[in-house]
């Protein structure tokens, strides 16, 4: 009798949690484990504002699937649609070849995707804060126009490459914003042109308060730290337009700027709207407690992606929050029920009740509320990387963010900008065009 085929569409935390888990708990020859993911690695996402400061080397904060596990199938392939009356799904592979395969138990974990809104100028001069990609573009970006800056003697210039603007007050903008500001003021001691009171840092909120994840006290604190530090907290503020870089707020506030972060929420992977499996008013999967997809019983799910009865609510329509501190728990009690349904036993329940929150807020600085306790600055901060660290998959990932600190400690965060790694080729390119133009000695060039 053939292996049963676990297929994990997804290879982020949860599906890497996931498979780590399925790997010690399954015995040789009881299931083939596949998991498939459009990237070649784990982004360990809360790690991301401490790579874009240069805290930490943005290597380290990833996981190679392949390096992690060892006894799983691992594909780079982008799945486009779940046909799961047939048990079968469509992909298309990293040389544009679509594939189908079959699955006798399918774990649906793809995550989310930034939720963008239909802004004039947005798609242009925006970008997300979700991968490792967009936190190495933002700290070159951030620190090339403190460069151009300090260059120009351009006042109207200055001020518009001098003006950071985020869009989003949850966890994610939030710690952005407070770890780029943090780099971008300990950055500028060198370069002595320019007046750190130069800057300007525009959070703009839709709510009425920043960070809804923490009690309306800790959300205050948070908000006066940040002022305290020079950043504009706009709270029920939208934005309306950034056509040309120019933006324009609910508020009346308008100027101009060069740098748009987008971190105003998130929504459901797209590949899940070509699905035949159920989903709610969002997007997301309708689960059951026991992870499993509504209506089957060989397809999970857990994450951004899924809508998860919350059992430690009286409330008996309340969901799961989509928190990564509820995706990796979920992953976990996934993986004992998928071992649970191939041995024929009983399903559990995912039930947890929500610990609280912590969040950086820059070197040093730091917000958290565990179980009811407040802590802030140092201790927060404390907090905040003893806590991710340990959630860290991998003991040589764990070992080398330690190291990254550690070095932080008596020496200065390096603060260069390697711009040309958007674009390798440009000098190759300029240099193979010269052909022919006349070189410094009146000769043609080659």
């Amino acid at each position: 009798m053939p292996e049963p085929r676990i297929v994990i569409i997804g290879g982020g935390h949860v599906g890497l949690t996931l498979a780590l888990r399925l790997q010690k708990k399954l015995r040789a020859g009881e299931a083939q484990v596949t998991v498939i993911d459009t990237q070649p690695h784990m982004t360990y996402q809360p790690f991301l504002p401490e790579a874009a400061a240069g805290s930490l080397e943005p290597r380290h904060v990833v996981v190679p699937l392949r390096e992690a596990l060892r006894k799983c199938r691992v594909m780079t392939a982008q799945v486009s649609s779940i046909d799961h009356a047939n048990h079968e799904l469509t992909a298309t592979l990293g040389d544009g070849k679509v594939e189908h395969f079959g699955y006798d138990v399918l774990v649906v974990v793809p995550g989310s995707i930034s939720r963008a809104l239909p802004i004039p100028g947005l798609a242009e001069r925006g970008v997300g804060f979700k991968t490792i990609g967009e936190a190495i573009y933002l700290r070159n970006h951030v620190l090339s126009r403190l460069d151009i800056a300090a260059s120009t003697r351009d006042e109207e210039l200055r001020r518009r490459l001098l003006t950071f603007v985020f869009v989003g007050g949850g966890y994610a903008g939030i710690e952005a914003m407070a770890e780029l500001e943090s780099m971008a003021r300990d950055a500028i001691r060198s370069y002595p042109p320019i007046d750190p009171r130069e800057m300007r840092w525009v959070l703009v909120e839709a709510m009425g308060r920043i960070m809804p994840e923490v009690s309306p006290p800790m959300s205050e604190y948070t908000r006066q730290r940040l002022e305290e530090r020079g950043i504009e907290v706009k709270l029920n503020t939208t934005a309306k337009s950034f056509v040309d870089g120019h933006a324009v707020l609910s508020d009346g506030d308008e100027f101009d700027t060069d740098t748009v972060v987008w971190t105003a929420g998130v929504k459901p992977h797209p590949m899940l709207e070509d699905s035949d499996l159920p989903r709610d008013t969002k997007g997301r999967l309708e689960c059951t407690a026991k992870l499993q997809v509504r209506g089957t019983h060989d397809v999970f799910a857990a994450g951004d992606c899924s809508a998860v009865p919350d059992l430690t609510s009286s409330d008996p329509d309340a969901l799961c929050s989509p928190s990564a501190q509820h995706a990796v728990r979920q992953a976990k009690v996934l993986a004992d029920n998928i071992t649970a349904l191939l041995r024929g036993e009983p399903l559990a329940n995912y039930k947890h009740r929500y610990a609280g929150s912590v969040a950086g807020l820059g070197l040093f600085q730091g917000a958290a509320e565990v179980y009811g306790i407040k802590l802030k600055g140092f201790p927060a901060w404390l907090l905040h990387r003893t806590y991710h660290l340990a959630k860290m998959p991998t003991a040589s990932h764990k070992a080398r963010i330690l190291g990254d600190w550690l070095l932080e400690m008596p020496f200065r965060r390096q603060v260069v900008a390697l711009g040309e790694l958007h674009d390798p080729r440009a000098e190759f390119v300029k240099a193979a065009n010269t052909r022919g133009l006349p070189g410094p000695n009146g000769r043609a060039a080659g």
